[in-house]
């Protein structure tokens, strides 16, 4: 049992909260707190980890006491290749966000998704506008039974491409490129895992609108969300929820 003074004992299960700015994120002060409330002897640690020493920083963990690391969301592309194990999830999207330490071993998943489709289903959203092909979409579509999704992208034939990928059939797909205009306000939500720079071109927004980025990242889709007085939701907006299914995947 971690004591009241947090202090780390050599039997305390260690695991770190990597990103950019993972100090200014309330990951880590949120997740502790579950730790400290269900008397477990674990702690994670924000580590502020510039891209250049990505893959030294997590390579290293095979021979640290560290036992595993939540990764912040603009370095979840960039971890496959430092992986020795993957979940299916990792393997087909490319993306990681969590990664184990198993002897000398890395295996990595994915939960931040499953968290986002969860969140979906309880403001009871269905119909779903993802644009991008990026990873994130695909493991979202890999989750996607059960919502009615639509799909944009600048380039059609390479959105052909994703949906025949993640195994979509009868896909509604549709271009999304500068100087169109795109009316989604008929959607539940938008989810937005492109690389555009602006979102201009969309008119009009749902309800709810999510990018899964942290507030240190820039977000097309909060810029146009702002503009348009629509409401938009980050990864930092889903803290609590994202925590607990961390705290769930650390402590099982």
């Amino acid at each position: 049992m971690m004591n009241n003074s947090n202090e780390i004992s050599h039997q305390t299960k260690l695991f770190g909260y990597i990103g950019e700015n993972a100090g200014v994120s309330r990951f880590s002060a949120v997740i502790n707190k579950m730790f400290k409330a269900n008397a477990d002897d674990v702690m994670m640690i924000p580590m502020n980890i510039r891209e250049d020493d990505l893959y030294f920083t997590i390579s290293n963990m095979k021979k640290s006491h560290v036992n595993g690391v939540v990764i912040s969301n603009e370095y979840v592309n960039d971890i496959l290749e430092i992986l020795d194990d993957a979940s299916s999830m990792v393997k087909r999207t490319g993306m990681c966000d969590i990664i184990f330490k198993e002897g000398e071993k890395l295996r990595g998943d994915v939960f931040s998704t499953r968290v986002l489709t969860e969140y979906l289903k309880d403001i009871r959203a269905s119909k779903i506008a993802v644009i991008g092909v990026q990873p994130h979409a695909k493991s979202f579509s890999f989750l996607s039974c059960g919502f009615n999704v639509s799909y944009y992208n600048e380039n059609l034939e390479e959105l052909m491409a994703f949906t025949q990928e993640v195994e979509i059939q009868d896909a509604d797909i549709n271009r999304c490129a500068s100087g169109m205009s795109l009316d989604l306000s008929n959607f539940d939500a938008v989810l937005d895992f492109s690389d555009f720079n602006s979102l201009e071109m969309i008119e009009k927004l749902p309800a709810f609108n999510f990018d899964m980025k942290n507030t240190k990242e820039f977000s097309a889709l909060k810029k146009r969300a702002d503009e348009l007085n629509a409401r938009y939701i980050s990864y930092d907006d889903m803290i609590e929820e994202l925590t607990k299914k961390a705290y769930k995947e650390i402590t099982k």
